[in-house]
């Protein structure tokens, strides 16, 4: 039976991999339920593991370098107990391999050469340049989806992000453009980088460091 991580560990986790967040947001990643994600929040401001800040004008709540240790801690505690290290570095090192793949299509999407060879904005006009890129969306989803399986069955707390996916790449294919690469929303890039920054993190890999690792 796939491990159930304790809620405050996905709390402090969805904290990291957003950076900031409101409590809708922080509940939207592991798919708990906004209340309890209050109560938790509340919870680790009073043991001062995340404060409230102003983003934009908007109070949000961010991670305290107490709450990002412990929050380390519980993870690697996690890892030991469920004996998991070996199926998540295996899921990394294969997202890994994937990773160069989404970062040029993104790259793709966003802009492309024009008829002199110069670089452009993207401005969608050209729906067959746009189709190419949507069919590799959808094939590196697949893809995905298959590296995602092994961890789901091993920690339940993946099994959000194939229903993320999925929401982000059926959006885009209606014809909703920003759930490709928009930042500050669910889209599939969004989605992608909390997928690598929650596989980082459960290995105890600092992101900075990654490229020596």
């Amino acid at each position: 039976m796939s491990h159930r991580s304790d809620p405050e560990l996905l709390v402090a986790l969805a904290l990291r991999l957003k950076g900031f967040g409101e409590v809708d947001s922080i509940a939207s990643v592991h798919g708990l339920a906004a209340d309890m994600t209050g109560v938790i929040l509340s919870h680790m401001a009073a043991a001062e593991k995340c404060v409230m800040r102003q983003v934009e004008g908007v109070e949000k709540y961010v991670l305290t370098p107490t709450g990002r240790e412990e929050g380390q801690a519980a993870l690697g505690q996690e890892m030991q107990i469920v004996e998991a290290r070996e199926v998540v570095q295996g899921a990394y090192d294969n997202f890994l391999q994937l990773n160069p793949e989404m970062l040029q299509l993104c790259t793709d999407w966003q802009v492309r050469d024009d008829h002199s060879g110069e670089q452009k904005l993207n401005d969608h006009s050209d729906s067959e340049y746009d189709r190419k890129i949507l069919d590799r969306l959808v094939t590196l989803d697949k893809q995905i989806a298959g590296i995602l399986r092994p961890l789901i069955d091993l920690l339940s707390r993946f099994d959000n992000y194939p229903s993320r996916f999925t929401l982000a790449l059926e959006k885009v294919l209606a014809g909703d453009l920003d759930w490709l690469t928009k930042p500050i929303m669910a889209s599939y890039h969004t989605v992608w980088f909390e997928l690598h920054e929650d596989l980082l993190a459960t290995l105890g890999i600092d992101r900075a460091s990654e490229a020596s690792v």
